[in-house]
């Protein structure tokens, strides 16, 4: 996007608004008129036709802007007309993460960890209802008084959630988790500072010799980024079955297969859960299984097919320290109805899960590898836990602790 602080002044004052309004209205009657299906169109053909009306309008109109600021209303229209208006420029930004719209004239997006404003705004609220709208579309989702809340993603893979009136008290909300369109590496993790090469040449040992494993971090601390890069290791040739809500996961192995949840339609019926996806993979011949995330009932049947054959199953879990994510553990099992003791909980706990692998964001917005916690054994009411690697906050370095006494 232009970086003229004028051009974007402009961009979002109310006199530009109004005329990107009434440009688009025009545009819409020029479209009905003339019958044109520009699903028929090139992205080429579609910005000629926006430009050429954009020179025709300003002049028919007399409109007071200069040449900058009528391809500024070119490119909104073609948004408008193609994309998501006025955040569609934020999607395509690859320097943004996130993209946080709170009302038609609050909208912030997030670069390298902090979050600033965005130098674009919306009409009114029935514009950003619009928006939500048109990204629900091609899903076949829907938004409005009845269900006023909706997941959903972009067709990159971006995460969506909107939200609106009357749930929303400020107007309509929308948040964006931006989906990179190029995985992480290894390489650029390490050049980041994120992990040591030492840490990652561990991981990949124990992937590749398939260790069941959880990715624990709390939100936005790159958990899913982080078994993005862990799959990555599964030698060829093992089938491996995914289970998402929302399909981020992008592994080139051969022998994928990718399952994701659907909610319930209007009438409350024909949800799909996490957990209904796992116990029919553990009928689907795979090797090893992927959760996207452990967050409901589906738990106890994650822990069941680590401790029946399925080793090298992977999975996330929320949570801000290895010692939280046993006790998270805990209370979704409970959740999902285990009636057994807690000793004999953490044993099956012990006996499925080999390693912890503690992902967080630090105050300043850096991704860091806390740490890399054996999980030893269970002794009465406890779980063994070791720290075989630990990022030490003060020196910025990750220590190798293998050598440490139990």
């Amino acid at each position: 996007m232009s970086s003229d602080p004028a051009l974007f002044r402009f961009r979002l004052s109310d006199q530009y608004q109004q005329v990107k309004n009434n440009f688009h209205r025009h545009l819409i009657q020029q479209i009905e008129e003339r019958n044109l299906d520009l699903d028929d169109w090139d992205a080429a053909r579609i910005e000629r036709f926006v430009s050429d009306a954009v020179k025709r309008y300003v002049v028919e109109q007399r409109l007071p802007i200069n040449q900058r600021e009528s391809e500024a209303l070119a490119k909104d229209a073609k948004d408008e007309l193609m994309g998501f208006g006025p955040i569609q420029g934020l999607v395509d930004d690859e320097t943004v993460n996130d993209i946080v719209v709170n009302g038609p004239d609050r909208i912030f997006v997030e670069r390298e960890g902090r979050l600033q404003v965005a130098p674009v705004r919306f009409f009114n609220n029935a514009h950003v209802v619009r928006v939500i709208q048109r990204i629900l579309a091609p899903i076949g989702r829907r938004i409005d008084e009845s269900n006023p809340m909706v997941d959903a993603r972009l067709p990159d893979g971006s995460r969506v959630n909107a939200i609106i009136p009357p749930i929303a008290l400020d107007g309509p909300c929308i948040s964006i988790r931006k989906f990179r369109k190029s995985a992480l590496t290894a390489e650029d993790l390490v050049r980041y500072g994120s992990v040591s090469r030492e840490a990652l040449d561990y991981l990949k040992h124990r992937v590749t010799h398939r260790t069941n494993l959880i990715v624990v971090g709390g939100t936005g601390s790159g958990k899913t980024t982080f078994l993005n890069l862990l799959s990555q290791w599964i030698p060829p040739g093992e089938r491996i079955l995914t289970v998402e809500d929302a399909a981020e996961l992008r592994l080139e192995h051969e022998h994928v297969v990718r399952l994701e949840t659907r909610p319930p339609n209007l009438e409350g019926e024909r949800a799909v859960t996490a957990r209904d996806l796992v116990r029919n993979a553990l009928r689907m011949r795979p090797d090893r299984i992927i959760v996207g995330e452990v967050r409901g009932d589906e738990v106890l049947d994650m822990l069941q097919a680590m401790n029946t054959g399925h080793d090298g199953s992977m999975t996330t879990i929320h949570a801000n320290s290895t010692h939280d994510a046993v006790h998270r553990l805990e209370l979704l099992a409970g959740f999902a109805g285990y009636n057994g003791s807690e000793v004999a909980f953490r044993a099956q706990v012990a006996s499925a899960i080999q390693l912890l692998v503690h992902v967080a964001r630090l105050p300043g917005g850096q991704r860091r590898l806390m740490s890399i916690t054996e999980v030893v054994g269970a002794k009465g009411h406890d779980l063994i836990l070791r720290d075989v690697f630990r990022y030490d906050v003060e020196s910025g370095q990750h220590r190798d602790l293998r050598g440490s006494a139990l």
